[in-house]
Order: structure tokens, then C-alpha cells, then sequence
């Protein structure tokens, strides 16, 4: 295979989205695979939508992926500039050849025109298009229009009575008629090009060799392969990514939860589980391994194996998935990302001390297998903080244990126990625990449950013994005290 050339050109008009990441993910994994090379460009030509702000956290998220790209905004290369804003200078020359050769023209209809022109053919039950009434306007009809102020848009003629096919590497053969798709605009009438008009020019000029983008583009590929042909461009491989659904099996969208990248990494999904994720969105290698590394991914990655269906987004195998990349990750690692969690909850102090990173990598390793997001920490690990108990009065077994006959006598008979100590290990607190059990005959959750409950509020977390052993002894007696207090 010759050289092969992807890019991915998001609108800087929100945050990089899960689909647009998806596809953003098969180029530089195609792109990979191939030893070729990924371009990033920005289509800017939404001026009211488009901000650098949005620009720079969609290439934020990218990099924070872990993809990297080879030519294009921020890396730069031979072909840009890379923001279409920025190209306007580059299209107009193509405007006037299309112009020159009759393939396209100046149309001078109104908004309310156009509606009407619309309404009626929805009213026939016909696909509305535009139906050609300035195709043919004489240099007298132009200037007549021009002098009651009418600016002109630019639209492409489209031939009549054509089969346009595209042969689509996912899709196999589409096919199109050319009478459904009508002249459509190329140039508004402020000057911008359009989507359709300027996505053909920069992905020519810029020799991308293959199109990896989501199916709702579909629509738009008969009309650039027009452009395509009308300028004598070489055509581009295409490939039209399926869908991704809701588990509803609708359109992905906000009530289905995060829809962004952002948004999943302030939760505290892990790039890497993200990337394993996505990749396998509509994409699946033989066998039945479902953890890659990024490079494993690259290796494998094939369109002949991208399917045709929708992808489902399943949110139970992604948190699945990343609570595996969380359990593999070194504890120092997870720590770090698990702190800033606890410091938003107000948990940890914003500069904890060498000796307080050292506990807090035995507190979050207690819970290290059990974390599914890193924004669950806070709940997860919040019995290691605070002197006070409170009560979670949503678990039952917790009260219903503190309402037992035996469980004052427990929790004063530890507090007398972890009173006396002058050592504190886990060793030691089993034997204690031994201890109160004997003294005051109790044994299995009556025991064990009511310390548990004692000293977190809770009748389910992390192991009893590392729960305590972290805590300290000055700690949980403090808060057996305050149980005791409450009771």
C-alpha cells in the first residue's frame, strides 16, 4: 500500500464527544497499523459555534488519550495552514474555476424562498432540494439582482440523471442518484465556504489517501464526490464508521450520561481503559481477548473488521474494563490521581506531607481492586477520615447491628482494649478483637460488625484489620468514645 495520509478535522463548537473520539481513534489507529500519517485540522468555519477554547480542550483530550498526530495545528507541516478560517485564500481559486466552467453559479434566492420551495415539495411527499431557479439567469437577471441588494450565494450544478457509487471499505457499494441531491450551496454569502465545498479542498490539497468518519457522513459523500470529479481530484478510500448507540439502542445523547471525553476524565476513567474501550466500539480482533495496550491495537487494527451494525456502549464493560486498568496500575500512580478526589471532598489538605503520601497509599491500596472510577475514592475511603462517626442511615445491617443487646458492651469493652495499648499493629488488633469477643461473649458479626460499625459508620468497606491499623489507636478510640456518646 502506497503512503497512506487520515485525519481528523473536528469543529471546535464543544468538547471532543465519545464519537468524535471513536473516529478520531480508528484514524490514528489505521494510520499506525500503516506506518502513515495522521493530520489534525480544525474546521472553523462555524463562526458563531467555533472558539480556540473548544479548540484546545478537543486537542487536550486527544493528547490526554494518548494520540498523537504527525502534521497539522500544533505540530505543523507542509500543507497549512491546518484551521479552514485560516485557508480562505486557499478556496476561492477553485470558486472561480467552477464558476468559469459552468459547474457552478451565483443563485440569488431569498430564505423565504427557499422555505417556500421546501414546504411545497415535503407537501408532494418529494425529498425537498433545491429545484435550480437561478441556474440559468442571464448577466442582466445577476446585475438587476445585485443592485436591489441581493448577495449570492455559489451552488454546484449537479448533473442530472447520474448514478454516483461510493465504495465504501466498510460499507461495501452505495449507491446514489444524482435528480435526489439538487445544486447545493458551496459558498454562502458571506464568503465562507461550506462544509461539503471546503472538506474536499483540504482533503486534496492535503493528499489524504483514506476518509474514516461516522456514518451520518454518509449523506454527504455524493456531493463531494461531485467536487471530487468537477476538479479532477484523486479520490480518497472512504470508510463510514457504524453508529453509536445508547444501551436503549437510540442515538448516544446526555440522558444516556457522559457523552465527552472531559466528562469521563473528570470522573476518573483512565485513558488507557478509554482508548481499549473505544477501540473495541464497533471494531473487534479475532479471539476472545478483550485488554489491549494502544500499541497491541494499532498492530491488529483492520477496517475488514470494523462492522457494519451500530456500537452499543455498554457502561457496565467500561467500568469493568477500567476498574482492570485501575487494579493493574502501580499503587503510586492510582494515589496520585485518587487524591485530588479526596482533597475536592475535602478529605486531604491540599499539600499533604511525605509521611501523609505514605498512608494514603496504604488507605487507597485497601480499596485499590474495589474502584471502578477514581471519582468513587471519596465514598469508598471516607471511614479512614474525620474523629466522628456517622451513621450511614441508609444501611440497615449497620443499625440494625448498634441496636443489639451486646453491641455497647463491645465497643466499651475495644475501647478499654485500645486504650491500654502502647503498640499498634495488625497482629495486635486481631488478638484485641479475640480479646472482647471472649470477654464479652459474643462472636462472628456481633462482634466483628460492631466494630466495624463503630469505627466507620458502616457495615461494609475496606478489611476491618487495615481499616484500624490505618486509623491508629488514638483515632479509634476517639471514635469508639463518640459511638459510645450516641448511643
Amino acid at each position: 500500500m502506497a503512503e497512506v495520509r487520515v485525519r481528523f478535522a473536528p469543529s471546535p463548537t464543544g468538547p471532543l464527544h465519545i464519537g468524535g473520539a471513536r473516529s478520531a481513534l480508528f484514524n490514528w489507529l489505521f494510520a499506525r497499523h500503516h506506518h502513515g500519517i495522521m493530520v489534525v485540522r480544525i474546521e472553523d468555519t462555524d463562526l458563531d459555534r467555533s472558539t480556540r477554547a473548544y479548540e484546545e480542550l478537543i486537542l487536550e483530550s486527544m493528547r490526554w488519550l494518548g494520540m498523537d498526530w504527525d502534521e497539522g495545528i500544533g505540530v505543523g507541516g507542509p500543507n497549512g495552514p491546518y484551521r479552514q478560517q485560516e485557508r480562505l485564500h486557499l478556496y476561492q481559486p477553485f470558486v472561480e474555476q467552477l464558476l468559469e466552467s459552468g459547474q457552478a453559479y451565483h443563485c440569488y434566492c431569498s430564505e423565504e424562498e427557499l422555505d417556500a420551495e421546501r414546504q411545497k415539495l415535503t407537501a408532494q411527499g418529494q425529498t425537498p432540494r433545491y429545484l435550480g431557479k437561478c441556474r440559468n439567469l442571464s448577466q442582466q437577471d445577476r446585475e438587476e439582482k445585485c443592485a436591489v441588494g441581493r448577495k449570492p450565494v455559489v451552488r454546484f450544478r449537479v448533473p442530472e440523471d447520474t448514478l454516483l457509487v461510493v465504495d465504501d471499505m466498510v460499507r461495501g457499494r452505495v449507491e446514489f442518484e444524482s435528480d435526489g441531491i439538487g445544486d447545493f450551496i458551496i459558498v454562502k454569502s458571506d464568503g465562507i465556504p461550506t462544509y461539503n465545498f471546503a472538506v474536499v479542498l483540504d482533503d486534496a490539497l492535503m493528499n489524504i489517501t483514506h476518509i474514516l468518519r461516522g456514518e451520518e457522513h454518509l449523506s454527504n459523500t455524493p456531493r463531494q464526490l461531485l467536487i471530487y470529479q468537477a476538479l479532477n481530484f484523486k479520490l480518497p478510500r472512504f470508510a463510514h464508521i457504524s453508529l453509536i448507540l445508547g444501551e436503549d439502542r437510540s442515538k448516544m445523547s446526555k440522558r444516556h450520561g457522559a457523552t465527552s471525553v472531559v466528562q469521563y476524565r473528570d470522573q476518573g476513567y483512565l485513558p488507557e481503559a478509554l482508548v481499549n474501550f473505544l477501540a473495541l466500539l464497533g471494531w473487534s480482533p479475532e479471539g476472545e481477548k478483550e485488554i489491549y495496550t494502544a500499541e497491541e491495537l494499532a498492530q491488529l487494527f483492520s477496517l475488514e473488521r470494523v462492522s457494519k451494525s451500530p456500537a452499543v456502549f455498554n457502561f457496565a464493560k467500561l467500568k469493568w474494563m477500567n476498574a482492570h486498568y485501575i487494579k493493574e496500575a502501580p499503587l503510586e500512580d492510582i494515589t496520585k490521581q485518587c487524591v485530588p478526589y479526596l482533597q475536592k471532598a475535602g478529605l486531604v489538605e491540599a499539600n499533604p506531607s511525605p509521611q501523609q503520601w505514605m498512608w494514603l497509599e496504604q488507605v487507597v491500596a485497601t480499596s485499590q481492586e474495589k474502584i471502578e472510577y477514581l471519582a468513587q475514592a471519596p465514598e469508598l475511603l471516607q471511614a479512614f477520615f474525620g474523629e466522628t462517626v456517622i451513621l450511614d442511615q441508609s444501611d440497615e445491617d449497620a443499625k440494625r447491628v448498634l441496636a443489639l443487646e451486646t453491641s455497647p458492651a463491645v465497643i466499651a469493652a475495644f475501647l478499654t482494649k485500645v486504650q491500654e495499648v502502647s503498640e499498634w499493629d495488625g497482629d495486635l488488633v486481631r488478638q484485641l478483637i479475640k480479646e472482647v469477643g471472649k470477654n464479652v461473649g459474643v462472636k462472628g458479626k456481633a462482634l466483628f460488625m460492631t466494630v466495624r460499625v463503630a469505627v466507620s459508620g458502616q457495615s461494609h468497606g475496606p478489611d476491618l484489620n487495615a481499616l484500624l491499623v490505618l486509623l491508629g489507636p488514638t483515632l479509634v478510640a476517639k471514635r469508639l468514645t463518640n459511638m459510645l456518646a450516641s448511643l
